[in-house]
């Protein structure tokens, strides 16, 4: 298999504003992300939701379009514009035919540069954003990840919800909402990635027309690493059917020189119908309809952890097969056919998160923010090729740890208790 050269370029403006495009001949699409390298970690408790506020707050009318128009013109040129915070970004992205990369900058340039913050649309969205809130609340398996994570990285902005709190919510005035956007929204913090059938030059050409005007401004928006606390947490809330189950412990950031080796690792132990827990706690001990386990790695910081919903009478079961599952990773090492398994489903998804020009542009955003280098294929087939079930039973070793296991169950627990020994693995 011959891998395509990706034709990827990168430019920063005298600004400091960094643009990078990918051309992809074979296809007529265009994705053009805006990315602001701040997210919800970065905001102070009193303000805990409010990038996910600015994010929304945006779409509701600039200097030069109404709400309305920008709906409008999007669904005129049959364009998909979405958006979304994350704990260290927010994306405003838009994915359009070749030929109408133009009006699709100009809306997504306006949206980013001129958003007019009205005071009643403020109070409005306010509204919605409750209701978002209280939607996810009735979520079980939102709300039993919302209070593992909260409790993991406890008193750090890493552990609060993106969306904030009713509390904070409330709080949020046009005078906290402007300041807050001139502080995030500086060239210094801005990466506009675009992928698809479009040109380098002629894409930096049109970003310039519409950004060279912003202020240099430099980014200084960084939490301090958090700590993090292996806690038990039992929540009871009596209407709950099932039991949720969230078991997680601490793994590496995301640009560790062993990351590889931890994505192939939480693929044999949770990613997928073939996966270890799968197998024996669905499959074989029939404990739960859901169960996998994933990996979510920040910039210093990083965390493995595995999901369940099962009954009241099964939880305690399921959480020792999850314990006994780490246990096995760390005594045995991995057979050669299953390590082979978990590669090549690895390579394949990566190989699939890259056929859409949405996916790569979101590639190359992430790239730029973590790595400030582009990864391509080759080079991380190659990796992944090149971790041992000798280095997997080490990692294993390094995260699986009876001291460091976390654990939130949420439901009609009816006197559930679980005790650290329960862990011992």
């Amino acid at each position: 298999m011959v891998e395509e050269v990706r034709n990827i370029h990168r430019e920063v403006l005298p600004n400091g504003l960094t643009i990078i495009t990918e051309e992809m001949e074979h296809i007529r699409s265009v994705s053009i992300g805006i990315w602001i390298k701040t997210g919800s970690r970065d905001e102070d408790l009193q303000w805990n939701g409010i990038s996910h506020f600015v994010e929304h707050m945006v779409f509701k009318g600039t200097k030069n379009r109404s709400a309305e128009d920008i709906a409008r013109q999007v669904d005129s040129i049959g364009g998909n514009m979405d958006a979304f915070t994350a704990k260290e970004c927010i994306s405003f992205n838009v994915k359009v035919l070749d030929e109408h990369l133009p009006i699709a900058m100009d809306v997504l340039s306006d949206l980013v540069l001129n958003p007019v913050f009205d005071a009643q649309d403020i109070s409005r969205e306010r509204g919605v954003i409750l209701e978002e809130i209280k939607m996810d609340e009735d979520s079980p398996d939102y709300l039993v990840h919302e209070i593992f994570t909260q409790n993991f990285w406890k008193d750090h902005p890493l552990g609060r919800p993106i969306l904030g709190t009713k509390d904070t919510v409330r709080t949020f005035e046009r005078d906290p909402v402007v300041e807050f956007y001139g502080q995030r929204f500086a060239p210094g913090n801005l990466i506009i990635c675009a992928a698809g059938h479009l040109k380098h030059a002629q894409f930096v050409d049109l970003v310039g027309k519409h950004f060279h005007q912003m202020k240099p401004q430099k980014n200084g928006f960084h939490s301090h690493e958090p700590k993090i606390v292996p806690r038990i947490i039992m929540r009871n809330k009596k209407a709950l059917e099932q039991v949720q189950i969230c078991v997680g412990v601490p793994s590496y950031p995301i640009t560790h020189e062993r990351r590889h080796a931890s994505y192939i690792l939480n693929t044999l132990l949770g990613g997928g119908m073939s996966s270890r827990l799968f197998q024996n706690i669905r499959e074989r001990q029939g404990l739960a309809y859901a169960i996998y386990s994933d990996l979510n790695p920040y910039r210093d910081t990083g965390c493995m952890s595995v999901y369940a919903g099962t009954s009241r009478a099964s939880a305690e079961k399921v959480v020792e097969s999850i314990v006994s599952e780490f246990r096995k990773l760390k005594v045995d090492e991995v057979p050669p056919e299953e390590l082979r398994r978990a590669k090549d489903q690895l390579k394949g998804s990566l190989m699939l998160s890259l056929e859409s020009s949405t996916a790569r542009m979101s590639n190359l955003a992430r790239q730029e923010m973590y790595f400030e280098h582009f990864y391509g294929l080759d080079e991380l087939i190659e990796k992944i090729e090149s971790v041992t079930a000798e280095e997997l039973k080490e990692l294993a070793n390094q995260f699986f740890r009876t001291e460091s296991i976390a654990v939130t169950v949420l439901g009609n627990l009816n006197g559930l208790k679980l005790t650290r020994s329960q862990l011992a693995c």
